[in-house]
């Protein structure tokens, strides 16, 4: 069986590491997988890019292009919006020579897929949901919004006081583009399966729960004096770690909580405890959490990774919204507690009290406390929130068990769909080869 997986980049973003990541499990199951991005910027023959010359610049640009009609909008906020009206070139022309028994999409934007696209792919369709624009009007998380249920317009995220704006615009195209679609959604979390289901998009397509997945003997416990020395970081401290890509400008990352949370709570730990955070710079203002603060800028060796999460006793996600956190979960298969508000896919990962601690949503004090419970609790209580971390991740998400769950899923959409001749020739070529 062939699959071709798609993501607009191998490497940059929670969404690529993931897709990149399943790819490798795929394989390591005896999967025929590929993957095509618009953005190569590793070096894996498997990962297929769009080359040098027109087509690589052209993928430099068309992020930027695909930006433009929100930039109509002068109240928009900083968060992501996306249009999708560019691309599919490369993913129709890399269809025709692969030929793939089943396409399977993860996160598509920055103009590197259109919509209308969609319907020529003539091979069935998985969808992996990494946040929730395959379903919005051009938003990436809604926050609280819900005009996905219904139609969008009036978008608070373009700063939009008009009912036939943009976000609507967009939604009507995605529901033209995705009638008659042989297409299954799968979700990495509970809580976006849910959102799914309640919009107007989704709400007759089969959708399953999948997680991501981790490869477990590169994310692993390492002992925590090594891991310090390494890092130069102070082995009599309590360590709080953060990180997240761009989190200074992304308000749905929380920063701003986790700097009033531990703000509120530095008087109490101001000789004990310290802040470790990768993914963001000094110069990104990060210096007001009342404690002293770690910078190790930006880390995309995963071993590297490891290593800092072994480093810390307690690893803090304070998003306001989230699909299933990568980092949570890199930071539990390296044995490190989490703390984290009791929203999005956060549940599907940390159990209370069990491998870490689940505050009341945006409830700065119970942040604080979750962090001083983790950080301060009993040497015993603190071993078994560290085991029962490590521990979940081996049971849920390990990397081979996750790319079997989606090799048995392909097989049944392919089975189901045998008869239907993708190819032009009256079979469905590999429709019943085992994974």
């Amino acid at each position: 069986m062939k699959i071709l997986l798609v993501n607009e980049s191998d490497t940059k973003g929670g969404a690529a590491r993931a897709a990149y990541r399943l790819c490798a499990g795929l394989q390591g199951i005896g999967c025929d997988c590929r993957m095509l991005v618009q953005r190569r910027l590793g070096n894996d023959p498997v990962v297929i890019g769009p080359g040098p010359g027109l087509k690589g610049c052209l993928s430099l640009i068309r992020p930027y292009v695909d930006l433009l009609p929100s930039r109509l909008y002068p109240g928009r906020k900083r968060a992501l919006f996306s249009t999708a009206f560019l691309g599919g070139a490369q993913l129709l022309d890399t269809i025709g020579k692969l030929v793939p028994d089943l396409v399977h999409l993860h996160w598509i934007c920055h103009g590197f897929v259109r919509l209308s696209t969609l319907a020529m792919i003539d091979r069935p369709i998985v969808w992996t949901l990494h946040d929730m624009w395959p379903f919005t009007g051009g938003c990436h998380y809604d926050a609280g919004c819900n005009g996905y249920k219904k139609a969008c317009g009036m978008c608070p995220v373009l700063g939009s006081s008009m009912e036939n704006d943009l976000s609507r615009w967009i939604l009507k195209r995605k529901q033209r583009a995705f009638k008659g679609l042989d297409l299954t959604i799968v979700s990495p979390s509970h809580w976006l399966a849910r959102k799914a289901r309640e919009s107007r998009i989704f709400s007759q397509q089969d959708i399953r729960v999948i997680p991501n997945g981790l490869d477990l003997e590169i994310f692993k416990p390492v002992e925590r004096k090594v891991a310090r020395h390494a890092w130069s970081l102070p082995v009599d401290k309590r360590l709080i770690l953060f990180g997240a890509l761009g989190a200074a400008n992304d308000q749905r990352k929380g920063l701003d909580l986790l700097v009033s949370a531990l703000s509120r709570a530095a008087d109490g730990m101001r000789d004990r405890a310290e802040v470790v955070i990768f993914g963001a710079a000094a110069q990104d203002h990060l210096d007001n959490f009342g404690l002293k603060v770690h910078f190790m800028g930006r880390l995309d060796d995963d071993a590297m990774l490891a290593s800092l999460y072994s480093a810390a006793d307690v690893f803090v996600a304070p998003s306001i919204q989230e699909n299933l956190s990568n980092t949570v979960m890199e930071a539990m298969a390296c044995a490190t507690p989490c703390v984290a508000f009791d929203v999005g896919g956060m549940p599907d990962l940390i159990d209370h009290m069990v491998t870490g601690y689940l505050a009341r949503p945006y409830d700065i004090a119970d942040l604080a406390k979750g962090i001083a419970w983790v950080l301060f609790g009993k040497d015993s209580a603190r071993h078994f929130l560290s085991m029962g971390a490590r521990q979940k991740v081996e049971r849920e998400f390990a990397i081979d068990h996750v790319a079997r769950r989606y090799a048995f899923l392909y097989e049944e959409i392919c089975r189901h769909k045998g008869p239907k001749d993708f190819h032009g020739n009256g079979h469905f070529r590999g429709g019943h080869n085992e994974a």
